[in-house]
């Protein structure tokens, strides 16, 4: 059954203020270091500085700006963004300061909420006006969130009301709260600028909690008692989801750990909160069976794993070693959130599972116009179409690249699929990721799955190169730890078991692989490798 959600509909009711509610104001919903913070001590924080930010003239559905590591504030002010009508954007705070200029101007951010030294490198005192902008410490895990920040010498005199975020909250006026309808803008996610500078994917209200209900509590199945940490980090709508908004829903509890994840950061923060739920992404997958075998994951129930393919031979290693049960799937800025997956007690090894119920899927040719098109065959690979009431409203200020993925309920991905007789679908890469070698094609992902079925890969990608004028393939590899690098025999294994044609022909192994800031593998800078 599609769920259905009232014309008046504000997700910091949805995800927060409801839980108060329900009587869970004094249920842990935030863990950090030793501390903890309650739902309602959330709640408090949340609409006061809500209140604030109405105070300081924030408009309905102007743009507020977090750029903050993963610590509790990050939590507050998504929740006073809503509160306050506003509109959420995040972004990542080791960005580069021209990544996070474009976006503030492009999105025309109305508030920025950082931390002092993020500001004085993105921030003038003069010339473009915020309304406010508001400043959180750099805290390790653990350490106090609402300690005081000072203001950047930079700052001081500017334009604008620059303040930090326990000041702005103890300032706040008693203002009644805007009311919110369900189609008003809620959150812009950033795609991963894969061909280009990122775009800001447009959501309402509904849009996330539509997947919150049929995938995350429908299909997953977070459940109260749920503690969850996330390797991704909070800015990626992938983590936002499953590990503050998903738990927020059925009032469970969020891990938060700032430093970024490493092997060993995560596993001191698993050895830490003991989750139940840990967010993953086949990197950081392949880096713990690598470094930390050992590790112990007691009491977790799932792992979830998306952001890039993971492919069987990983999955293997890691039910082998850790015994957990891992869902892959896919999902998208453009959709919010993963709409297609393995489940509970429905895993097939290789796949990304089947739709999640109140999605539909089709696999069409590369050439189709519109989701009307006939689908391929099962079996055949064509790009995936997916429908549902997650959908972005389009792009922002780019009508050309929305009309070519958004077709009404309908979006047009970009990925290449194949979908069984089952349902079942198989990723086969993305379509500006093929690239021809001897006049046919190669998947780069095949080639990579095959490399990574050698006892001594790690990790690897590869990718076209030019050649005395001719493309062939080229693979950049990790090895594990105390294996010897013959690339002549990587180019056996790969001969052997697949045609001649996409055999690297040239293999070199590196200490890691160049990834962007969702810990994607970025196919463009290692091609420049």
């Amino acid at each position: 059954m599609t769920p259905n959600f009232p014309d008046s509909f504000n997700l910091a009711d949805y995800f927060l203020y409801d839980r108060l509610n329900e009587g869970l104001g004094d249920r842990v919903a935030v863990r950090y270091g030793d501390r903890r913070y309650s739902y309602g001590a959330v709640a408090v924080r949340a609409a006061r500085l809500g209140a604030y930010l109405q105070g300081v003239g924030l408009r309905p559905e102007e743009r507020v700006y977090i750029v903050l590591p993963d610590t509790p504030p990050f939590a507050w002010g998504i929740f006073a963004t809503w509160t306050a009508g506003g509109v959420l954007a995040m972004g990542n705070p080791a960005a580069p300061p021209d990544d996070l200029k474009y976006v503030v101007d492009y999105i025309q951010a109305a508030v920025l909420i950082t931390t002092a030294r993020v500001a004085a490198k993105l921030v003038a005192p003069k010339g473009r006006s915020y309304r406010a902008v508001i400043l959180v410490p750099e805290t390790a895990t653990g350490e106090d969130p609402e300690q005081p920040v000072a203001i950047p010498e930079a700052l001081r005199g500017a334009d604008f009301p620059v303040v930090a975020m326990t000041d702005a909250i103890a300032k706040a006026p008693t203002l009644p709260r805007p009311e919110v309808h369900r189609d008003d803008m809620a959150c812009w996610l950033f795609t991963s600028g894969s061909t280009g500078k990122p775009k800001a994917a447009m959501h309402c209200h509904r849009d996330f909690a539509f997947n919150t209900e049929v995938y995350a509590r429908r299909t997953i199945g977070y459940r109260r008692d749920d503690v969850t940490v996330s390797v991704p980090r909070l800015f990626f709508g992938y983590a936002t989801g499953t590990n503050l908004w998903f738990p927020f829903a059925v009032g469970a509890t969020t891990a938060l750990f700032s430093e970024p994840a490493t092997a060993e950061s995560l596993a001191r923060a698993i050895e830490m909160y003991r989750p139940t739920v840990i967010t993953n992404i086949p990197t950081m997958i392949g880096k713990l069976l690598a470094e930390r075998p050992d590790l112990g994951l007691k009491g977790v129930r799932f792992q979830l794993s998306a952001g890039e393919a993971l492919p069987p031979t990983l999955l293997k290693q890691a039910l082998d070693t850790y015994g957990t049960d891992i869902y892959d799937g896919i999902g998208s800025a453009e959709m919010f959130h993963i709409y297609c997956t393995n489940r509970p007690g429905d895993i097939k090894p290789g796949s990304l599972g089947r739709v999640v119920e109140g999605y539909e899927l089709k696999v069409l040719p590369a050439d189709a116009e519109g989701p009307g098109a006939e689908e391929v065959k099962p079996g055949d690979t064509g790009v995936l179409w997916v429908k549902g009431e997650s959908v972005s409203l389009g792009y922002y200020r780019d009508r050309a690249s929305s009309w070519k993925t958004f077709h009404g309920h309908w979006c047009r991905t970009g990925d290449l699929f194949s979908k069984d007789a089952e349902g079942y679908l198989w990723f086969q890469g993305r379509a500006d990721d093929l690239f021809k070698v001897n006049g046919r094609w190669v998947a780069p992902q095949e080639v990579e799955e095959c490399l990574l079925q050698h006892p001594a890969v790690a990790a690897c990608v590869v990718v076209p190169f030019a050649i005395d004028g001719l493309t062939k393939p080229k693979a950049f590899v990790v090895l594990k730890p105390g294996a010897h690098g013959d690339a002549e025999a990587l180019q056996a294994h790969v001969r052997e078991r697949r045609s001649p044609h996409k055999c690297p022909r040239v293999v070199k192994f590196v200490d890691d692989l160049p990834r962007n800031d969702r810990g994607k593998v970025d196919r463009k800078k290692a091609q420049l490798l």
